[in-house]
């Protein structure tokens, strides 16, 4: 049986067989969505947390405007609604941009996995760390630099959370947004995001085809993005031993 949050994790470390034998009886459920499916709703009680299985999803807040903030684009593996640690609803609504199948995971079950196995209660402090910093790269974009940049992030970021997921991809991806989408995450309109495409187009920096994108220069491409690349950073070494 393929453990989708082992995957996940697998990414940071190398986990022990026991690691993931307990990780595999958390995805025991499977809940599927249907493509523009509501998982979790801003404001409702949250009772489950969820491991993404198949597909891709997104969170967001609707603003006083009524406008729409997306605040992450989900991934298989990723942890959703873990908002439900600590608060009794959700700050964020989540909804399926694919079709997609999730893990319900039951809080006591994260509590038990703390006591059983240290190692990975930490592993999920820290990816929730990993996740905080991506969004304070996000944020600091959004209040500090160009539409072309926000957009080159944008593509940068998504490319290389696919890669994790298929190493095979390189400078070439299908980016699954709309232009809305894409405008809702940088804080843009779908016109605007039209218009800055096209320049990174121009500047030779990205090709597109349809849906797919191709980084033709992409060292110029993390230069307009003001691109941190933050993996290459990560220190783990604190993590206590396998058990």
């Amino acid at each position: 049986m393929a453990t989708y949050l082992a995957e996940r994790l697998g990414e940071l470390i190398d986990l022990s067989v026991n690691e993931r034998v307990a990780l595999e009886r958390l995805e025991q459920r499977e809940r599927t969505l249907r493509r523009g499916g509501v998982l979790v709703r801003e404001h409702d009680r949250l009772t489950e947390l969820y491991v993404l299985k198949r597909g891709t999803m997104m969170s967001y807040v609707i603003l006083p405007d009524g406008s729409r903030q997306i605040l992450r684009f989900l991934f298989r593996g990723d942890l959703i609604a873990m908002a439900g640690l600590v608060y009794r609803s959700s700050p964020e609504t989540v909804i399926a941009l694919t079709a997609c199948a999730v893990a319900p995971l039951d809080r006591s079950a994260v509590a038990d996995l703390a006591v059983a196995h240290p190692r990975l209660s930490a592993l999920l402090v820290a990816v929730g760390q990993i996740e905080r910093v991506a969004l304070t790269d996000r944020l600091a974009g959004l209040g500090r630099t160009s539409a072309k940049s926000r957009v080159a992030a944008l593509l940068i970021e998504i490319r290389d959370r696919l890669r994790t997921l298929d190493p095979t991809i390189d400078g070439a991806f299908t980016l699954g947004l709309t232009q809305e989408q894409i405008g809702d995450a940088t804080g843009l309109t779908a016109v605007h995001v039209n218009r800055m495409l096209r320049k990174l187009e121009e500047d030779g920096l990205i090709a597109r085809d349809g849906g797919q994108f191709t980084m033709i220069d992409e060292p110029g491409l993390a230069r307009t993005a003001h691109h941190n690349e933050r993996r290459s950073g990560l220190d783990l070494g604190w993590l206590p031993d396998a058990r």
